[in-house]
């Protein structure tokens, strides 16, 4: 799978790293667990994002570093996720290659957010993002470069940038099976 680059962004070293996308089985369907970061972390402040991060030298896989990021930021036990596969990589304005790993979440789980770095968690219908119609396109200058990002706002939260790019990935992949 080729990866998905966003728009604009240039051609350096980019750092791996991993999510997960957790799709959370729920009696009305299907929802994804999401997260909106601290007000005061350096990178990313307040944005709506995955459970992730760097992978580090100890991590075997991209499925170690999201599930061990995912347990750290919001205490999802891994043995409550259930693995399905993997996005296309998607590659960053900020310098990253993410590594998307999808998993199915089966209740019950109880989360602990890392304050820290966790302001809250939050579940959104899988259906919104399956909706093309909720596929914006924005743009804006970032250092000297203008560049494209997908939006898909959902009532109070503006999911945009590397977290909607990813859900646009889960689109394509399920809208092509």
């Amino acid at each position: 799978m080729a990866p998905v680059r966003e728009e604009g962004v240039p051609t350096i070293e980019l750092r791996p790293a991993a999510v997960l996308v957790p799709v959370v089985v729920r009696p009305d369907g299907l929802a994804v667990l999401l997260t909106r970061r601290t007000d005061h972390l350096h990178h990313h402040p307040g944005q709506i994002s995955f459970p992730g991060g760097r992978v580090e030298e100890s991590d075997v896989s991209p499925v170690m570093t999201a599930l061990r990021e995912t347990e750290e930021e919001i205490g999802l036990d891994p043995d409550r996720v259930e693995l399905l596969g993997e996005l296309p990589d998607y590659c960053t304005g900020t310098g990253f290659r993410v590594k998307p790993v999808v998993g199915l979440v089966h209740p019950p789980f109880e989360l602990k957010l890392d304050s820290f770095e966790v302001a809250e968690a939050f579940e959104v219908p899988l259906s919104h993002f399956l909706n093309p119609a909720n596929h914006q396109r924005h743009s804006m200058e970032y250092q000297g470069r203008m560049r494209q990002y997908y939006a898909m706002p959902y009532g109070d939260y503006f999911i945009w940038g590397a977290t909607a790019g990813i859900l646009v990935s889960l689109y394509r992949f399920l809208r092509d099976e």
